[in-house]
């Protein structure tokens, strides 16, 4: 099985160890693509884009010759740590997106890969973003799928629905469980109740998320709590924005209006602090809009290849209104000071629900310890009953 072994760095500590990534590539050609998927997800969900990119179904052999084709795409798509094949740390402290993205960088190096257009979906994208930050002399392209800035910003919007969702997902033991929960977070219900034949799109998918879970097994403790952990300690400090903006590639960012894990609103403000470089594609879609919506999504990413190629002009690749002085064209001064104090407004909140929620948490804790206390105090001095028959 084709592996990159990630040794660790100087200075990486005693905690360090190493780390073996599970790959996968596919097509052939001298245009390369790496392909880093989200939270608790396998290289296998990139299958509609490995198809759309490339034509092909079935993996490189990496026994063969490499095949001469300049005209063609080669993808690379791999499991993280934490998850599928790949090597699973015991400790949160080895899962940040720059280890990730430092783990993707491995991979390129593994590959002999000089430089490559990257794409993230999710958790990928924040790991995406890190590799452009850390090494943008290293990448073509970069694009974004239902991407957020991670932290705060991964807290979906809260509902009665999201909590059900968080709730049904912490407590599922089975594929089965993980499955039915998986397909409500990734698509939208109007796509899971179209007709597929004789069934619906929700009984086919989930048939097929049972049986990869089934084959793969289910993610870990370890890796579940790190990859959590990965995404949120992920930030995107002004000097690394300003990295990914001004290195001279072109930037993506794809999103569904319906996700119900990664927030548009998010997605919007990340786009705007990457312009010029920026473009941003909605489509009606959820958190797995790469698999509602494929033929769009992989139309946007060979767009943005053929203009890299052709080294389109950063103006003309965004589709965003223009900066003047620090302000945006097509709104005033007082719009956009509104609109910064919503911004502010949200993250005084999402701390204040933080806040609150470890709150409930501690007292919630203290009632039951009390809850506790009291019921053994009670059992001990209960009575104990002496029958007549013992007298």
């Amino acid at each position: 099985m084709p592996y990159c072994v990630v040794t660790p760095g100087a200075g990486a500590g005693d905690e360090a160890e190493e780390v073996r990534i599970f790959y996968q590539r596919y097509g052939h050609g001298a245009t390369k693509v790496l392909l880093i998927i989200g939270f608790a997800g396998t290289h296998e969900s990139w299958g509609p884009q490995v198809k759309g990119l490339t034509g092909a179904v079935e993996p490189v052999d990496e026994e063969a010759p490499a095949a001469d084709d300049d005209k063609g795409v080669e993808v690379c798509c791999f499991d993280n740590r934490g998850v599928g094949r790949s090597s699973v740390p015991a400790r949160k402290s080895q899962y940040t997106t720059v280890i990730m993205a430092k783990d993707a960088l491995a991979l390129m190096n593994h590959l002999g890969w000089r430089k490559a257009h990257v794409f993230g979906h999710s958790m990928g994208s924040m790991i995406a973003s890190k590799l452009a930050a850390i090494a943008p002399e290293r990448v073509a392209s970069l694009a974004l799928l239902n991407t957020t800035g991670g932290g705060y910003q991964c807290i979906p919007k809260i509902d009665c629905h999201t909590i059900s969702l968080a709730c049904r997902f912490l407590r599922a033991r089975t594929p089965e469980q993980r499955a039915t929960v998986d397909l409500e977070v990734h698509y939208t219900r109007e796509y899971l109740e179209e007709a597929v034949g004789s069934s619906t799109r929700r009984q086919m998918l989930h048939e097929q998320y049972v049986k990869g879970l089934s084959s793969s097994g289910m993610q870990s403790r370890h890796g579940f709590e790190g990859q959590m952990n990965a995404c949120w300690t992920h930030n995107l400090s002004p000097k690394e924005l300003d990295r990914i903006r001004s290195a001279g590639f072109l930037v993506l960012i794809i999103h569904g209006r319906d996700d119900v894990v990664a927030q548009l609103y998010h997605a919007r403000r990340l786009a705007e602090k990457l312009q010029p470089a920026a473009k941003l594609v909605e489509l009606q879609g959820g958190h797995l809009v790469s698999h509602e919506r494929p033929a769009e999504v992989n139309m946007s990413l060979m767009e943005m290849i053929k203009a890299s190629k052709s080294n389109t002009d950063l103006e003309e690749w965004s589709n965003l209104p223009k900066k003047s002085d620090g302000l945006l064209l097509t709104g005033s001064t007082g719009a956009v000071k509104r609109e910064d104090e919503r911004v502010n407004y949200m993250i005084f909140t999402y701390n204040l629900l933080g806040k609150l929620q470890l709150i409930l948490l501690f007292f919630f804790g203290a009632f039951y310890i009390f809850l506790e206390h009291a019921r053994r105090g009670l059992r001990i001095l209960k009575p104990v009953g002496v029958s007549a028959s013992t007298l």
